[in-house]
């Protein structure tokens, strides 16, 4: 039988989802996940689409490649700092589906399957991510589950999948405002709770557009809303202003199982200097972004690992009220991330991000930052844990920041 057209398809999950609307079925995103963002491994920056083992064995997507990569995430010490997940990206698949239309991974790469690789993740205390697509194909060439969404669903929840990252390629956005729901609601069904990453809104952003990231946040755990980070203190800047700009305001719906995320954490790869490697993890922290590592970890510095370990970055991150921190103020940048509703707390960021130069002299008050209780605040230097003292509101922070560089502080009210 011949697949229906994209125009059929889109008209079928239209109808299907208008039906379960009428009745009163959720179609929104129930999971229960997600309520501080998700940290753990993704192989996409790191490895892209090598599937050479023959030529480099070792770093070829492969079940060999995430099983070693979950064995250390639980030996160097990221799990017990929150690193939880272990995520397969493109390129994991057969190029067609089984006569059943089941997705199947690579039989040479993944000789015993999604399911087992599963299991040994889980037997670590860890989780298993996908990727898939919801055009006609991967950004990679690989079968898209556009006509497969149900069927998808299913065999990942059977296979004992914990995250779905649902990329865009090879497919038109103004299916997308069904699809990704379409999607949610069959993951639902599943009754296996599994994160939801949407790179929904990111095509929306690129057709020139603003999306309705209110009804993406009902739908989708965390989603892709700009360009794919490249290893370069340039990818990394571009993001960071995309983020300050704001468009949409797209920082008021972050908070428990729903964020934004910039990307993948590149500390640890080849692009960026140490000072720029503490702008991405004190910014990733401040901006409540996921934290997810594309990265050797084979390979890893100890002041990298020490950055990807610190306990302050991940409070910061992790802390539970979600609130995404926002820009207030240039042409030297200020960032501040409240960590309670009534401000009585908070991490911030002077940033500079020009590339030469000396650094930065920066002196600026509590009260600018919107940090007004009159008793003071305990404030220390975020990175070492280095206690400055106790700050009134009008009190001066000053600050020496490097070319491409940050100061982070957090300041605590516990008085």
């Amino acid at each position: 039988m011949d697949k229906p057209s994209r125009k059929t398809g889109a008209r079928t999950v239209r109808f299907v989802l208008s039906l379960l609307l009428v009745a009163g079925v959720t179609v929104a995103l129930e999971n229960g996940l997600a309520l501080t963002p998700p940290m753990g491994w993704v192989s996409w920056e790191r490895y892209r689409c090598n599937v050479d083992c023959d030529i480099e064995p070792d770093n070829c997507i492969s079940e060999n490649l995430y099983m070693k990569m979950a064995d250390l995430l639980v030996s160097e010490g990221y799990k017990d700092k929150g690193y939880e997940y272990v995520n397969i990206d493109d390129c994991w698949m057969e190029k067609q589906r089984d006569a059943n239309g089941t997705l199947v991974a690579d039989r040479e790469r993944f000789p015993h399957g999604i399911k087992w690789l599963a299991d040994y993740v889980h037997n670590l205390g860890l989780k298993l991510g996908i990727y898939e697509d919801f055009g006609t194909f991967t950004c990679g060439g690989y079968p898209g589950s556009k006509f497969y969404l149900q069927k998808d669903a299913e065999t990942f929840a059977a296979w004992g999948v914990d995250m779905l990252k649902l990329d865009g390629c090879y497919s038109d956005i103004s299916d997308m405002d069904y699809g990704y729901p379409a999607m949610s609601f069959f993951m639902n069904q599943t009754g296996r709770p599994m994160l939801y990453s949407c790179s929904w809104p990111a095509y929306v952003v690129f057709s020139g557009q603003i999306p309705d990231y209110k009804k993406i946040a009902s739908y989708c755990n965390i989603w892709r809303n700009y360009a794919d980070i490249q290893d370069s203190w340039d990818s990394v800047k571009g993001i960071i202003e995309f983020y300050g700009n704001d468009t949409g305001n797209f920082s008021l719906v972050a908070g428990p199982g729903n964020f934004n995320d910039p990307d993948m954490i590149i500390v640890g790869d080849y692009g960026l200097s140490y000072d720029q490697q503490r702008t991405q993890m004190a910014m990733w922290a401040i901006m409540a972004s996921p934290l997810l590592m594309s990265i050797d970890l084979r390979n890893v510095k100890p002041e990298t690992k020490a950055l990807l370990q610190n306990d302050n970055v991940i409070r910061v991150n992790q802390d539970a009220h979600g609130i995404q921190g926002h820009r207030i103020q240039g042409p030297f940048e200020v960032w501040m991330k409240p960590m309670s509703v009534d401000a009585k707390g908070g991490a911030f960021a002077f940033l500079n991000l020009n590339d030469g130069g000396g650094p930065m002299q920066v002196s600026m008050n509590l009260q600018d930052l919107g940090l007004t209780q009159a008793e003071g605040y305990n404030v220390t230097e975020g990175f070492t844990g280095q206690f400055i003292g106790v700050l009134k509101p009008h009190d001066l922070i000053n600050a020496s920041v490097d070319p491409s560089g940050v100061w982070f502080g957090i300041a605590y009210f516990d008085c």
